[in-house]
């Protein structure tokens, strides 16, 4: 599944032979697409976040490193990232891009947004990326690029990418068969936390105060962590796939 036409047609040409079945949808109709096959999962991998084609391809929008219009859909539907970018209020902004960005100069970069749109609508990713520039310290243009974590937020909330992520996570593991796995591949702490929440919620027991003697909520645990910390890149696959540095794979079994 997935809801990028691109990937699809892709994925088209490099599982040709296989006994594979592809469906365009974003996977928060998961439960709704195993449903019509009539069938439970022994396993879903939900890779999470922007793809490298997508960053690669220029003309999507993704990127601050290339020239292009400021899109940002995976889906190819709906608002764009300059549809928001020239709508949204200046709070309405802030709260975006430091919500989902975790940026600290966001009221500032808000701001300098409001006031370019005002002579022209914002309508290309270096046009917001040179914004974004103007809009912070020196000093936090050193380290990595300024525009990073507003593209993030933007990428973010043009794709509901948060949204989708809780419903799809809770019908996912509804719809595993009991020692199913749900294995989630993050790429921000945003993602992360929201995955290691959930599962630990599933994995939770009583809940009872501990000074009742007996449990009386009748909770019981729904799955179990196969590893209690998040598998990351080692340094093998950092060399041969540098972007895999903010990969999280976390992994919960339906008990």
């Amino acid at each position: 599944m997935d809801q990028d036409p691109d990937a699809i047609a892709e994925a088209g040409k490099r599982l040709a032979g296989y006994p594979v079945t592809m469906v365009h949808a974003n996977f928060v109709t998961l439960k709704n697409v195993l449903e019509s096959h009539g069938t439970k999962a022994d396993g879903i991998l939900m890779d999470l976040g922007v793809s490298s084609h997508e960053l690669d391809e220029g003309s999507r929008g993704f990127s601050y490193h290339k020239d292009a219009p400021l899109d940002m859909r995976m889906s190819q539907e709906g608002e764009t990232a300059a549809d928001l970018v020239n709508r949204l209020s200046e709070a309405e902004l802030a709260s975006v891009i430091f919500r989902y960005g975790e940026e600290k100069y966001a009221r500032s970069i808000a701001a300098n947004i409001v006031k370019a749109r005002a002579v022209k609508p914002i309508e290309t990713t270096l046009e917001l990326a040179d914004l974004i520039t103007e809009s912070v310290p020196a000093k936090a243009r050193r380290d990595k690029h300024p525009a990073r974590k507003t593209f993030q937020a933007l990428r973010i909330l043009t794709n509901r990418e948060l949204d989708v992520l809780e419903s799809a996570m809770c019908d996912a593991f509804e719809m595993l068969k009991p020692g199913g796995r749900l294995v989630i591949l993050t790429f921000h702490s945003l993602e992360d936390r929201m995955v290691k929440q959930q599962f630990a919620k599933w994995c939770t027991g009583c809940t009872c105060p501990p000074e009742f003697p007996v449990c009386i909520c009748g909770h019981k645990p729904e799955g179990m962590l196969p590893h209690k910390k998040p598998i990351v890149a080692d340094a093998e696959e950092l060399a041969i796939n540098p972007r895999s540095r903010s990969a999280k794979l976390r992994c919960i079994e339906k008990l």
